[in-house]
């Protein structure tokens, strides 16, 4: 595996992304927005950058349904190209999230990337973070028969919901399966890679 870093959405990176959502993939493993992001960026990519960043506004989900928008931190995993993208939302406060909410983190490899273990490193990368912004556990969900997805939580220390976890937060479907990760101090958390917006 090259060097794998999350860098922030950027100008400078760009191409890459347009490029991954030009061959029909969808950042968004609940519907298929690749058109709708590909007509954003066309229209301005700037604001489009903007949105993906900002800690406001609300969300569209599958079902139609617009919520009030967590607060987040998206990231694009890099190894010199785009790989895919991966997210921390989170309420303040507490562990707990809205029922609308499948999860604290979620993420995404293009399929020309999968199976190298590269979501299994994004997501190691990113529970420092986690545990920065306050969180002591993260929540994260999957199908139940993405078996790859599975491996990539349980990896990195994800427990399954059983008689030995705290019950799940946010959304759980009746085909998905919930795990825990346990976060603990650390004396820092690292920074996303320094290259930064690229704007």
């Amino acid at each position: 595996m090259s060097d794998l870093t999350l860098i922030v959405p950027g100008r400078a990176y760009l191409a890459g992304y347009v490029a991954a959502l030009e061959t029909g993939w969808s950042p968004d493993n609940t519907q298929d927005i690749h058109a709708e992001q590909l007509t954003s960026i066309r229209r301005d990519a700037d604001a489009f950058l903007q949105d993906l960043v900002r800690p406001a506004g609300t969300i569209r989900h599958a079902d139609g349904t617009v919520t009030p928008r967590l607060p987040d931190r998206m990231f694009w995993i890099w190894d010199d190209e785009f790989c895919g993208i991966i997210g921390l939302r989170w309420r303040p406060g507490g562990n707990r999230l809205p029922p609308y909410v499948h999860g604290h983190i979620g993420y995404g490899v293009v399929p020309w990337k999968r199976r190298r273990g590269y979501a299994s490193a994004a997501l190691g990368l990113l529970l420092p973070m986690a545990r920065a912004v306050g969180l002591t556990c993260v929540f994260i969900s999957a199908n139940a028969t993405n078996i790859a997805s599975r491996r990539v939580i349980e990896r990195n220390g994800g427990v399954p919901l059983g008689p030995a976890t705290r019950r799940a937060t946010g959304r759980l479907d009746a085909d998905e399966v919930g795990y825990w990760i346990e976060l603990p101090v650390t004396s820092s958390s690292p920074a996303p890679a320094d290259r930064r917006s690229g704007s």
